[in-house]
């Protein structure tokens, strides 16, 4: 795929705002053509720019879920190391999202459990199954504060 340039910036603006914006409504907005704006899209999820779509959920309202906060350290930083630990999160949708951290530890997870007994089992099952791990340091959410996406310029 060629270079991002801005009309493909403005796309990803957009989308990150209104993920189901429909493609006319997404053309007109960018200035292309529906079939032009389409095709673009399509490139961009090729290309693995675009990696999938997802809606916010407000938890409270539709599942009774924990938001469990895991701080990860690996025995070491290699690349050979990393690789490997990435590889095996990537298995697991459990894992809603993981970070490459500075500081303290070396990775951020998020699961999301139902009570202390389901992450009991996603922390014998998974965590303490991932390549390279040395130290586990989880902490549990009282609520979520805030939850947000990111806002378009006008």
């Amino acid at each position: 795929m060629p270079a991002i340039d801005a009309i493909d910036r403005n796309i990803l603006r957009l989308l990150r705002v209104d993920a189901r914006m429909s493609n006319a409504r997404l053309a007109g907005e960018v200035g292309l053509s529906p079939s032009a704006c389409l095709r673009r899209m399509r490139l961009l999820e090729q290309a693995g720019v675009i990696r999938g779509y997802t809606a916010l959920v407000d938890t409270a309202n539709a599942e009774a879920t924990i938001a469990v906060i895991i701080n990860i350290t690996l025995e070491r930083q290699t690349e050979d190391y990393l690789d490997q630990f990435e590889a095996a999160v990537r298995k697991h949708p459990e894992i809603r999202e993981c970070f490459l951290m500075t500081g303290n530890s070396d990775y951020l997870l998020r699961v999301d459990v139902a009570n202390a007994g389901d992450f009991e089992r996603i922390h014998k099952e998974v965590l303490s199954t991932l390549p390279g791990v040395l130290r586990i340091h989880s902490s549990f959410s009282i609520r979520n504060v805030l939850a947000t996406r990111v806002k378009a310029k006008r």
